[in-house]
């Protein structure tokens, strides 16, 4: 079963994502806000994450360079979000895609099954 790390700090959006995510077979970890994101990824192992460019006090951007500078997070398929449209600034900073909010349930999990 495939794991996916949420980093989001919308708490309605974390239920619903969630919810969504496991009725389509994947296990979910929800961290909250203001969680040591690159300490969770180390902890967890995730095969895809799903993050908010704004986290509380947090980077988003900042926080995925940060885990392409270790090899080990290579292979995670990172999908940053946002409802500002900043697709090429997180291409840039290592996110493999973007999607806008608000976004269809359908958008989302075709981009985590890449």
């Amino acid at each position: 079963m495939p794991k996916i790390l949420l980093a989001e700090d919308d708490r309605t959006m974390i239920s619903l994502l969630t919810t969504l995510l496991k009725l389509e077979g994947f296990e979910v970890v929800a961290l909250d806000a203001h969680a040591d994101i690159p300490v969770a990824v180390s902890r967890e192992r995730p095969d895809a994450m799903l993050m908010d460019v704004h986290l509380g006090g947090q980077n988003g951007m900042e926080i995925v360079e940060a885990l392409r500078k270790d090899p080990a997070n290579a292979h995670i398929n990172i999908v940053m979000t946002s409802g500002l449209n900043t697709r090429e600034e997180c291409l840039q900073c290592g996110a493999n895609d973007f999607i806008l909010k608000p976004f269809m349930p359908d958008d989302l999990l075709k981009l985590l099954q890449k």
